[in-house]
């Protein structure tokens, strides 16, 4: 308690004394909303295989880097990213946290690391987390809506990119430099220490990081157990050792590192990587006297190679390659092993403008073979299964008049071929278009369009999974009828920017034929357990994602924005019902203060109940939170650029249940709790 007493002294304290401080340090023009967003558009969309401007895209885009990413970043993925637009964070414990966009998540949110598959298991199921660490990102850019053309099936809901210097694709300024950052979340005693050293020679280049990461149980806000709406699922569920103020068997410890080496120079660059990875996290009990107190043990081996050949041919712009081979495995207590073996390759082919039609072509080539086992049976849940996906794609773009058009189209062949005889070879060839259009109105209003046509091959877990899948606490039956979802995506956005404020809409329509989900059937096995089950049917989308900036004060005093935002995505089975684990209407305000090197932020969430929880779950309710942030930017200390940033997260100690959690009946979101931190650029 003394200790979180005075994190929270020293979270006040750094927010109301930096204020003098900065009135004698140097000072930065203040530059209006517009500017800002003019800014914004610049930036290049690194994982548009046509490396386009944000400007330049007609479906929504957001980009994390710099300061902002450096405050944000949270232990997992999905942490990181939970407040964006349209984004939220699919919990299962503070140990799991994979991105859900739009109401899509796990194989509909393709999570790449440098523009390459994750390839772990956390497509397979909501208890598996993702190896991609933002701890030691760079960038992280989030594509909302279909990026099949792009990343096939599997981005049918989106991409996120999680993008560092792993490869060293430019020389370095310094022969040795780095990144030293330390920080500490009370809220469950986590410590995090993060390096990373780079540096070039001459045509040689290196990166060296490395992360350690380690927490205790996370605190919360009231009782970890919601008891009345977990028996909604289970009805026979007798909760005898439920906890209050804190999560059991939440604890947990990771650490990875990296080393990558390139020959750079003026006509691109060839390199290579290696990584580990080793994470342990535990999964929040059910409370009952027998159940288990299981943790999840994960290890990843990758070895990527990526190179890049400018101007190759008279009419090529580049070529550009990308190779990486995943060893995975993760033990569920003693009970599972899950093992995912994967070779990932990319070929991207820019071509120069021909008749004002410039574009990309590309292929791609994804080759898994996966496996699950019951240890204590020696039997497979999941049989070995090979996976084989070959994809061809191509875009091309051109300006008409105001408007700026663009066309693509991708084909693919997928196989799964499972070991045994009681189990199909399955084979698919999913096909997707897209076409969009960005209007330019004039120079402060923009509308952009964009239908897209996807289809995506059911994954090996949907297919085959069959036997009790321990952190679910259910049965999991997959169905090896499942055919291919096809989805009619349309999204309609609308651009203004000023002096006096920034508008940005983004409405969306997913209309998806034979969609696959899993749900609760109601009924259990013959232990008990309830069933769950892969389905396909009909299903809609339909929502929006808002975002209204508007300046109060823009003088030599500093800068203040309010920005008001909101999303919402409702999503339904036809003739089924509601899709179960979907995001409720989100909606609030964020107040923004810089002065020079100065920034600080308070941002209020209002989250709606989930009154469509979907058959067999039980609602929502509704919440507010609030979080406090600031940072201050230290250009030259000794040499070296610093930055110290504080954060108070759910200040009001809310009891959240976060609605696309699978285990937010038994997990609910951390509590109060006061992040500190220091990052130093060497």
């Amino acid at each position: 308690m003394y200790r979180y007493k005075c994190l929270i002294a020293l979270f006040v304290v750094a927010f109301f004394s930096t204020a003098p401080v900065m009135a004698v340090d140097r000072l930065k023009e203040p530059e209006s909303p517009k500017k800002r967003h003019e800014i914004h558009l610049d930036q290049i969309i690194v994982t548009d295989p046509a490396q386009k401007k944000i400007s330049g895209s007609a479906k929504p885009v957001t980009i994390l880097h710099d300061e902002e990413l450096q405050v944000k970043r949270g232990g997992t993925i999905g942490e990181t990213l939970k407040l964006e637009r349209g984004v939220h964070g699919q919990s299962f414990g503070p140990g799991v946290g994979v991105p859900v966009i739009r109401g899509q998540s796990g194989p509909r949110v393709r999570v790449l690391s440098n523009g390459l598959g994750a390839n772990d298991a956390a497509q397979a199921s909501p208890d598996h987390a993702s190896t991609v660490v933002p701890l030691l990102a760079e960038q992280i850019e989030v594509l909302r809506g279909p990026a099949t053309l792009q990343y096939g099936s599997g981005a049918i809901g989106g991409v996120v990119n999680v993008i560092d210097n792993r490869i060293p694709e430019r020389p370095s300024d310094k022969l040795v430099g780095g990144t030293l950052e330390q920080k500490f979340n009370s809220v469950a005693n986590e410590h995090s220490t993060t390096l990373k050293i780079e540096g070039s020679k001459d045509h040689f280049a290196y990166h060296f990081d490395g992360f350690y990461r380690d927490r205790g149980n996370t605190d919360i806000g009231g009782q970890a157990i919601d008891v009345a709406r977990a028996q909604v699922s289970e009805p026979d569920l007798a909760v005898t050792q439920n906890t209050t103020g804190f999560i059991r068997n939440t604890e947990g410890d990771a650490r990875g590192g990296s080393a990558g080496f390139s020959l750079v120079g003026d006509a691109g660059f060839i390199g290579i990587s290696g990584n580990l990875l080793k994470d342990t996290y535990g999964i929040p009990p059910e409370g009952t006297d027998d159940g288990e107190l299981a943790q999840i043990r994960l290890e990843q081996n990758k070895f990527d190679f990526k190179s890049q050949w400018n101007n190759p041919l008279g009419i090529l712009d580049s070529i550009r390659a990308r190779l990486s081979f995943t060893d995975y495995e993760h033990l569920e207590g003693e009970e599972g092993l899950f093992r995912n073996d994967t070779f990932e390759g990319r070929i991207e082919i820019p071509h120069k403008p021909i008749l004002g039609i410039d574009g990309v072509i590309g292929f791609q080539s994804i080759n898994s073979k996966f496996a699950a086992m019951e240890l204590e049976s020696g039997e497979f849940i999941v049989l070995p299964t090979r996976t084989n996906s070959y994809g061809v794609f191509a875009t091309e773009s051109a300006t008409v008049g105001p408007v700026e058009v663009e066309a693509g189209v991708r084909v693919e062949n997928v196989s799964l071929d499972p070991a045994g005889f009681d189990r199909p070879f399955r084979s698919f060839t999913p096909v997707s278009a897209s076409a969009s259009g960005i209007w330019s109105i004039n120079e402060n209003h923009r509308v952009n369009v964009a239908y897209t046509r996807s289809q995506r091959a059911p994954q090996v877990q949907e297919l085959f999974f069959e036997g009790f899948h321990e952190p679910l606490r259910a049965f999991e039956q997959g169905n090896p009828g499942l055919g291919l979802e096809t989805s009619n995506n349309v999204d309609v956005g609308y651009r203004f920017f000023s002096d006096w404020a920034v508008v940005e809409l983004d409405v969306f329509h997913n209309s998806v034929d034979d969609y696959i989900f899993v749900g609760r059937t109601g009924t259990v096995d013959m232990d008990g357990n309830p069933v769950v089950l892969y389905q396909q049917t009909e299903a809609r989308f339909v929502g929006y994602e808002a975002n209204l900036i508007f300046p109060l004060m823009d003088n030599r005093n500093g800068i203040v924005d309010l920005t008001l935002f909101s999303d919402y995505t409702r999503g339904r089975l036809i003739n089924r019902g509601d899709v179960p684990q979907m995001p409720s209407l989100r909606w609030g305000f964020q107040v923004d203060y810089i002065l020079g090197l100065w920034s600080s932020n308070i941002r209020l969430t209002r989250g709606e109940a989930q009154d469509h929880p979907g058959a067999n779950e039980a609602n929502t309710p509704d919440y507010v939170r609030l979080d406090l942030s600031t940072h201050y930017h230290v250009d030259d200390f000794q040499g070296a650029e610093v930055m110290v940033y504080a954060k108070g997260n759910n200040l009001l100690d809310e009891n959240i249940r976060n609605s696309t959690s699978f285990l937010r009946n038994f997990a609910p979101e951390a509590g109060r709790g006061a992040e500190v931190g220091v990052r130093v650029n060497f």
